[in-house]
């Protein structure tokens, strides 16, 4: 029997909105954790992005809240700008079919006009808050927003408000609330350092983990395409002009390459928005909506925009580089292939990518290696003909030094495996920690 949204129960207004969008059968996620949330529970999800997080916090919440009641009743913290603009416009799109004026909402991040959301405050208290936690907790600690009744709290991206710096301000927010709090914290991974901060206000919450079947979506065409001793720009440009991607979004790692390569595709004659942590928050607030308005065909953004920007229609995505958090790899191509559509992801690499690639195939994401012959995209070889590099000895710690000679004076059989394997650990790790380094210094400058 297919599974539907009805099944929850929810009010008219809610099936009715549902409806609407085309929300027709639940994911997974949403299947797990909307009975429970309706039964009061407090949960931990840990699921991908495109699982439909969003919508499984949304739904159950809006249903619950008392129209009456002109105070905050729920209080949804998420990492960035474009995240709480999401949740915004998504729960907007549910509560607008309520009658006038029963439901209200609010989004409250950084870079907006505080003094006008103090003004409003004072004729209004929105039922619904959304916002960054710095924000938020500004208006609370100003006294203007008042969420000490809210019964719920939403944690969004939690792995990612962890990585950003702002679990601090979270737990502030969290310490004002009631002690029958009814607490939702959703991410993609669960970090060993976010464990006190669940265990703090969640009373033997439940922990549904909800495994990708795919790594990424099997509707997606995943290729591999190298640049060796060709100009990047000018590969993307074909990429880009050659398929007529219905919309196409291209990733880069820094703010600086997004504006380089925004550049060069306009002085090309393409019409290019440009989405990165270095533009005004308004600014990119209206980029986001000319580009939910198809009024864009290409986007240049860095991984700001890869993580919970829902942008329908996604036919292409381009990885200019691969990023040093190999999570955010996902991010981005999880853009496209969502609800059963077909796309095409696109990574350009150099060989001193190599081992990113490595790590990401070892994580079962499967490349197709291509190449530009004749301004078409054909098949190529498989980057792993060639030989595999030795491992210099100069690399090994004096652990491994130790083990190396140890195992040699054995001579037990396997014994090379076994040090291949603790060599290869080693190299891991170390790529994890360089990598996350890179990552919070990126993050820094977005």
């Amino acid at each position: 029997m297919k599974e539907t949204f009805e099944q929850f129960g929810f009010n008219e207004y809610i099936n009715k909105a549902l409806k609407k969008i085309n929300f027709d059968t639940p994911t997974e996620v949403q299947q797990r954790l909307i009975p429970l949330i309706k039964e009061g529970r407090s949960v931990v999800g840990q699921s991908q992005t495109g699982s439909g997080k969003t919508h499984t916090f949304l739904l159950p919440i809006i249903n619950a809240i008392n129209s009456s009641v002109a105070e905050v009743q729920a209080v949804i913290t998420t990492p960035s700008r474009e995240l709480a603009y999401q949740i915004y416009e998504a729960t907007k799109q549910i509560i607008e079919e309520y009658p006038a004026q029963e439901l209200s909402a609010a989004n409250y991040v950084g870079g907006t006009d505080k003094q006008r959301q103090i003004d409003k405050l004072k004729h209004r208290q929105p039922q619904i808050v959304i916002g960054t936690p710095g924000r938020v907790l500004d208006l609370v600690k100003n006294g203007a927003l008042d969420i000490h009744k809210a019964h719920f709290l939403v944690v969004d991206e939690a792995d990612m408000t962890l990585d950003l710096g702002f679990l601090k301000e979270v737990d502030a927010i969290a310490s004002t609330l009631p002690t029958d709090l009814q607490m939702l914290v959703f991410s993609a991974t669960i970090p060993e350092k976010l464990k006190p901060f669940l265990k703090k206000y969640m009373q033997s919450p439940v922990v549904e983990v909800v495994e990708n079947k795919n790594v990424i979506s099997p509707t997606i065409d995943n290729w591999l395409l190298s640049t060796k001793g060709r100009d990047r720009n000018g590969i993307i440009y074909k990429l880009l002009t050659m398929g007529q991607p219905y919309l196409a979004l291209v990733f880069t790692n820094t703010k600086t390459r997004a504006d380089e390569l925004t550049d060069y595709l306009r002085a090309q004659g393409l019409k290019v928005a440009k989405i990165h942590g270095g533009i005004e928050p308004r600014e990119r607030k209206r980029v986001m909506r000319d580009v939910q308005n198809l009024d864009y065909q290409y986007v240049v953004a860095t991984d700001l925009a890869a993580r919970g920007i829902d942008i329908e229609g996604v036919s292409h995505i381009i990885n200019d580089d691969i990023p040093d958090d190999l999570e955010f790899f996902i991010h981005r191509v999880g853009r496209t292939g969502r609800n059963g559509m077909s796309g095409i992801a696109i990574t350009l690499y150099a060989p001193s990518d190599d081992e990113k690639i490595a790590e990401l195939e070892e994580l079962g994401v499967k490349f197709k290696p291509k190449a530009i012959k004749n301004d078409e995209v054909v098949d190529s070889y498989d980057r792993d003909r060639r030989e595999k590099r030795h491992v210099k000895k100069d690399r090994l710690d004096g652990k491994l030094v130790g083990m190396v000679k140890k195992e040699k004076k054995k001579k037990k059989p396997g014994y090379k495996n076994k040090i291949k394997r603790a060599i290869k650990r080693q190299e891991q790790q170390d790529r994890k920690i360089t990598r996350r380094q890179k990552t919070r210094e990126e993050r820094k400058k977005h």
